[in-house]
């Protein structure tokens, strides 16, 4: 089994990546639920909270985000 993602949008799938098989496959199609957007306010953010959730903390941010995004591929 393999998963692969993509849109539908305007009666029409397209997905992320070309699929090659040589006869015919069946397949599921699940529509994933929309999550609101939440609406970003500057009064969400504080520069001071910030400063003090962080004043402990040893590694780099540009450190963090690199291995995040390895972790995701």
């Amino acid at each position: 089994m393999k998963t692969i993602k993509g849109t539908y949008y305007n009666g029409r799938l397209k997905l992320d990546k070309p699929v090659k098989h040589k006869k015919p496959v069946r397949v599921t199609v699940t529509f994933e639920e929309e999550e609101p957007k939440k609406r970003l306010r500057l009064e969400d953010f504080s520069f001071k909270r910030s400063q003090k959730e962080l004043e402990d903390y040893k590694g780099t941010l540009s450190d963090d985000v690199v291995a995040e995004r390895r972790e995701e591929l």
